[in-house]
């Protein structure tokens, strides 16, 4: 079940959904929609790694130990 959000734009930012939505011919909904997924999905990637950073006991490995294993 879909629910209805009802959000507002500066100008300048709906005047380029418009133009996406019409340049790739799907409503502004769907566009806007991909485009809160994609957000939403690197926010929690940016989330992961904030925790990981600031976790006094999760082992830091630098770059020449991870090519190592990778034979690289």
């Amino acid at each position: 079940m879909n629910t209805a959000i009802s959000i507002r734009l500066p100008k300048q930012l709906a005047s380029q959904l418009d133009s996406i939505a019409k340049e790739t011919e799907r409503p502004r909904s769907f566009i806007i929609q991909k485009a809160l997924e994609s957000y939403i999905e690197n926010f929690a990637d940016f989330q992961i790694a904030l925790d990981r950073l600031h976790d006094k006991g999760d082992e830091v490995v630098s770059a020449n130990e991870m090519r190592e294993p990778l034979g690289l």
